[in-house]
């Protein structure tokens, strides 16, 4: 089940992509002062996860501008993750969650979905945006691609 807004997130840690591990509910303990935006995206070289982690990487420098710091997950292997970054040349920094028992399953992210009569599980793209103190600020759940790095952005310029 989604959080909802003044809960903080489970101390649930990810891996990186060139090792060691990221925790985002310890993010404004590491980072003062900071916010973070978390966007739960489905698969790596996938059309809208593509266009997705382009438009963060687009527009970082002025999520940084605004005390903002970004963050993308998906189940996908570190391995992936660094042919992904590398091959789009990301700037957006981005996680591998557990196979089971992740922070997305924690959230409730990682759901059964179809498609085409079949039954998979699979990463319900959501964005999640923690405030300075480490408690969710705002959810975007079931997340449509296009325009939303930048309504995000808007979001997160308004505070």
């Amino acid at each position: 089940m989604i959080p909802e807004p003044g809960n903080a997130l489970p101390e649930i840690s990810l891996e990186a992509p060139e090792g060691g591990q990221v925790t985002p509910a310890r993010h404004h303990a590491e980072h003062p002062g900071r916010r973070l935006v978390l966007f739960f995206y489905p698969k790596d070289n996938t059309p809208g996860c593509t266009a997705e982690a382009q438009d963060f990487s687009a527009l970082q420098e002025r999520f940084a501008a605004a005390d903002t710091d970004l963050l993308g997950i998906s189940k996908d292997s570190p391995r992936k993750h660094r042919n992904f970054i590398a091959k789009l040349g990301l700037t957006v920094p981005l996680a591998t969650d557990a196979e089971e028992g992740g922070l997305s399953d924690a959230l409730g992210l990682w759901t059964e979905k179809q498609m085409y009569g079949k039954t998979y599980m699979g990463m319900v793209r959501t964005t999640i945006l923690l405030d300075e103190a480490g408690k969710i600020l705002r959810i975007w759940p079931k997340v449509r691609v296009k325009g939303h790095a930048q309504e995000v952005l808007d979001a997160v310029e308004a505070l």
